[in-house]
């Protein structure tokens, strides 16, 4: 990577734009970066930085800090422009912040976004656009060169302060800055991960063990009293030697079950023979007993049936006699029925005879009969009087009907001539109503297209008075903030320039006794300065610094804020300004006052415009309701003349319907005054009539009944008195008495049947042989041989619980074993992955026995690079301390602490090797200077052979004598060897006579600038 020219403008303390041609510079193989403390030579290095990665080095990219100039005008943008060749091509990089810049139109401010350009040189076609995307710049930039922004700025521009430090710090300290540099994340991911895996299968396997621990303590419930004489052993999961023991616990507390339930069986089968035996003795007890109280039952029972010997007698001779009777009974039936019959009849006749004449009391039926077909020839006849009476009350009632329509007519007539002789007046009112209507709307949106803008109007002059006192209030707030910025500033400046005089005084208080100056690299002091009266340290000038800082902030915030109420001010004014559309007819003078209106005359305006178009909307809204009005008004004088012309028809209908009436009505009266006779009406002669038949028909009809029923008597009883005789009763009194109903037979019947079969029972039991043998015994005793029994049973119980629980124990132990040993085999495979990775995670934390010298795996690639970083130094240091010292890697440990970072010199007048810490402060400089160098080289390589052909070097040459500045200078020119160039950054005034390419940063009051100065001359 070569860079060839470098463009700042407005950036860190330039002001303005400079103009760094790097190739002029490099031309010399060493170019020297000078200038006082303050003026930008580490914002040179910080622009090189911004160009290629977008960010400048470490805290100078802290949140918060900008990194335009204060010097810069406000229309000038900030913005860096590196042209370099890396990796065969030739680009060009713009980049510029996220800053503020005035508006184009207007006033105020707008923020401008970070943006980024990225061009190549291609020889035939000039300059041709690659990208313009931040993210994808940053990607090509850092793929080309082959560093993050970290190791660029630790390869390329070497910090010596840092190598230094490096040089004396201890194997942690190098361990981070040379992760940073060589990326070994990955190394130490892989110690992570394999820490990671090991606790994984670490968790495993002691989840494992807590399975097996969990089925040893179901074994050790399942085994019962067993378990006691053997507990548990006292392994925690995790630890080795868990599951051999927990299988051998396990075998040990089966043995012991085993031995349990051999003598739980022998205890059940004596349980079961005494349990035998005493069931037997009672069984034998029972059946002695049984059978003699059989025996004394059944003598009970004989004499009972003895007893009841006679009723079974006068039992069996009464349900013979009823059976005898029972073949009357349908006769009787029969007989009763009959008679009920008869009576009925009889009854009914009497009643029906009592409605009829007296002359009628003993007619017969035939009679009767004869007299109801003259009455119903009678009644037939009165058909058509009553049809022709039913039509008369027709005629009646169309009659009324009729009246009712006509006085309904003529007061629909009256009414609609009553209306129709206003209609005209109504018809022009609602026609007058319409255009009154019509008018208003019209005006209403003349109205309204004014009323809008007068408010917008008046609105507008509302803010704008308002916005009137913010802009007095914001240009005092803006007086005051650049009284006090400038006052600040001038202030700032007085104290700086104090401090520069005395800044001899300053670092003579950092001397110390034996240790080098930055200035001059000498460790005697001599004549250290002192300060003078009114010496300004840097903390008041950072303080006064900070203060003006902040007073240029506030002064800039209240410009912002006074353009912003200006510009609303103006907006403001505009719009109270304007004049709507016809506006200026409206009153006399209105076009003067329309250039700066008040607000109290814009609010008349308002109101009356307001009223006004309240009035004529109020107005205008009643046109629909006018036009409806109309409508209905059109449609009812329709519907009313319509109305009047048929009622007027309807009235000549009605009188022909009248005459066609009264000469209907005089032709049924003569019919109607013969065929009511004496009654009031036809109908009421008509139901006479039909009283009458009904009562003839009643009467023929019992008479006939009550003779039907005397003859069917009469044969009943002669029916009754053959059956009784033939069933040998001598009356049918007799047969009658003696018959009995079906439940008092069926009850004599089952009396009959139970003694008899009590009867043969008793003669069956009083023939068995064994009851009556057994009546001949002693009593039996059963009550004393079921005590025994009890016993006997109780015990067996117990054994069968016992030798079953230890059945179930001795097969719930060997499930449970047999599962402990599943689980055992199960984690196996688990275990031993769990101690291989153990022991890969141990060897790459350092941790392990097997690692001698307890390196991290991190830290073995580190001393590895470390090594190659102390070669590549040693053939510069060689050259540089006149081949007296040689840098060496060591991993030897020192104390407790861990090896492999170790960093010695090896020093060729003593033969000894000692620590760097011991070299002296100029020994130290060459030192760290060829540690960088090697470690540019080694990191250059890493990176992908990306050729660094620009470094560049700040500080540290003050340390070195004149011999040893020109061996250090001697092998930074050797670099051109290589094609390099190197850019020194010192404040060293030899340094300036030796080295004739020279880059020089002024520092004014307006900012800072650059100046070339070659072998033949300077230039701007």
């Amino acid at each position: 990577m070569r860079l060839h020219r470098l463009g700042i403008t407005a950036f860190g303390p330039f002001g303005a734009t400079e103009e760094i041609d790097f190739d002029a510079l490099s031309a010399a193989g060493i170019f020297l970066l000078h200038g006082p403390t303050g003026a930008g030579k580490t914002s040179v290095l910080d622009a090189v930085c911004y160009g290629l990665y977008g960010a400048v080095p470490g805290a100078r990219q802290s949140p918060g800090t900008s990194l335009r100039s204060d010097h810069a005008p406000a229309d000038l943008l900030t913005e860096i422009r590196l042209e370099l060749t890396v990796g065969g091509r030739r680009l060009e990089i713009t980049r510029s912040p996220s800053q503020t810049r005035p508006k184009k139109k207007g006033d105020g401010y707008t923020t401008e976004k970070a943006q980024s350009r990225l061009r190549e040189y291609v020889p035939d076609e000039g300059w041709r656009a690659l990208s313009r995307s931040n993210q994808e710049i940053g990607e090509e930039i850092t793929q080309l060169i082959g560093m993050s922004r970290d190791q660029f700025c630790q390869v390329v521009l070497l910090p010596q302060g840092d190598f230094a430090r490096f040089l004396r710090a201890d194997a942690e300290a190098r361990g981070k800055l040379l992760g940073r540099l060589f990326d070994t994340r990955r190394f130490a991911a892989v110690e992570e991960y394999l820490a990671e895996l090991r606790r994984a299968a670490g968790t495993q396997v002691r989840a494992g063990d807590e399975r097996i621990l969990a089925v040893a303590q179901r074994i050790a419930q399942a085994a019962g009293p067993a378990a006691t004489e053997c507990p548990l052993p006292g392994i925690q999961p995790g630890e080795p030697g868990l599951a051999d023991a927990v299988l051998e616990w396990a075998a040990t507390a089966r043995s012991s079950a085993r031995e349990r339930l051999d003598i739980a069986a022998s205890v059940l089968s004596a349980a079961e023979s005494r349990q035998t035996a005493a069931r037997l003795a009672l069984d034998t007890a029972r059946e002695l007993a049984g059978l003699q109280q059989r025996y004394e039952e059944t003598r009970r029972r004989a004499t009972a049936v003895e007893a009841g010997r006679a009723e079974h007698d006068q039992a069996q001779e009464r349900l013979k006699r009823a059976r005898k009777a029972d073949l009357v009974a349908p006769a009787l039936e029969l007989r009763e029925e009959a008679g009920r019959a008869h009576r009925r009849a009889d009854a009914a006749r009497d009643r029906s005879r009592a409605g009829l004449p007296g002359d009628l009391a003993d007619a017969g039926a035939e009679q009767l009969t004869a007299l109801e077909r003259r009455l119903r020839e009678e009644l037939g006849g009165l058909d058509a009087a009553r049809r022709a009476e039913r039509r008369g009350a027709e005629i009646d009632s169309e009659r009324t009907a009729l009246e009712r329509q006509a006085r309904a007519d003529d007061e629909l007539i009256r009414d609609a001539d009553s209306w129709l002789a206003g209609w005209e007046t109504t018809r022009n009112g609602l026609h007058t109503r319409i255009e009154a209507a019509q008018e208003a709307a019209t005006r209403a949106e003349l109205l309204a297209g004014r009323l809008d803008p007068a408010r917008r109007r008046l609105d507008a002059a509302r803010r704008r008075d308002a916005l009137a006192a913010q802009v007095s209030d914001a240009e005092e707030r803006l007086g005051t903030a650049r009284e006090r910025a400038l006052a600040t500033g001038e202030a700032w400046l007085g104290l700086r320039e104090r401090r520069l005089r005395d800044i001899a005084a300053e670092l003579a208080r950092e001397l110390a006794d034996g240790e080098a100056c930055a200035v001059c690299g000498s460790p005697d002091h001599p004549r250290p300065a002192r300060a003078g009266d009114g010496h300004v340290d840097q903390a008041t000038e950072d303080a006064a610094e900070a203060a003006h800082r902040r007073a240029e902030q506030a002064r800039t915030e209240a410009e912002h804020a006074l353009a912003a109420v200006r510009e609303r001010h103006a907006a403001a004014r505009a719009e109270a300004a304007e004049a709507g559309d016809g506006q200026a007819a409206d009153a006399p003078g209105e076009r003067d006052r329309a250039a700066e209106p008040t607000v109290a005359a814009l609010t008349d305006l308002v109101d009356t415009l307001t009223r006004e178009h309240t009035e004529a909307y109020r107005t205008a809204t009643g046109t629909h309701a006018a036009r409806e009005a109309l409508a209905a008004a059109e449609r009812e004088q329709e519907q009313r003349a319509g109305a009047r012309q048929q009622a007027e028809r309807r009235a000549a209908a009605r009188t022909s319907r009248r005459e066609g009436l009264d000469a209907e009505q005089a032709a049924l009266e003569e019919v109607l005054a013969q065929a009511r006779g004496t009654a009031g009406s036809v109908t009421e002669h008509a139901a006479l009539l039909q009283h009458r038949v009904a009562l003839l028909v009643e009467a023929a009809a019992t008479l006939r009944e009550e003779e039907s029923a005397a003859a069917r008597l009469k044969e009943a009883d002669d029916r009754l008195a053959d059956a009784a005789f033939r069933a040998g009763f001598d009356t049918p009194q007799d047969a009658a008495g003696t018959v009995l109903p079906d439940s008092r037979q069926r009850e004599l019947q089952h009396r009959i049947d139970t003694w008899q079969a009590e009867a043969a029972a008793v003669a069956d039991r009083l023939a068995e042989t064994d009851a009556r043998a057994a009546a001949g015994l002693p009593p039996a005793a059963p009550d004393a041989a079921q005590p025994v029994f009890d016993t006997a049973e109780r015990l067996l119980r117990d054994a069968a619980g016992t030798h079953a629980a230890a059945r179930e124990r001795c097969t719930e132990l060997g499930r449970l074993s047999r599962h402990a040993a599943d689980e055992v085999r199960g984690l196996g495979p688990v275990r031993e992955e769990y101690e291989r990775i153990a022991r890969l995670a141990g060897l790459t934390a350092g941790t392990s026995a097997d690692n001698e010298r307890k390196m991290r795996l991190e830290s073995y690639v580190l001393a590895a690079r470390l090594e190659q970083v102390a070669a590549a130094a040693t053939a510069r240091l060689r050259r540089m301390s006149s081949g007296r010292y040689t840098l060496v890697h060591s991993d030897a440990r020192t104390g407790g602490r861990r090896a492999g970072l170790g960093l010695h010199v090896i020093d060729a007048w003593t033969g000894r090797e000692r620590d760097t810490a011991t070299l002296s402060g100029g020994e130290t400089f060459f030192a760290s200077l060829a540690l960088a160098l090697g470690l540019a080289d080694v990191v250059t390589d890493e990176a992908g052979g990306v050729r660094l052909d620009t470094l560049f070097i700040d500080e540290g040459f003050g340390s070195l004598d004149d011999q040893t500045l020109d061996e250090v200078l001697d092998v930074l020119d050797s670099l051109r060897e290589r094609d390099r160039s190197v850019g020194i950054v010192s404040h060293v005034a030899d340094l300036r006579r030796r080295i004739p390419a020279q880059l020089e940063v002024v520092k004014e009051r307006h900012g800072s600038a650059v100046r070339h100065r070659a072998a033949d001359g300077v230039s701007g």
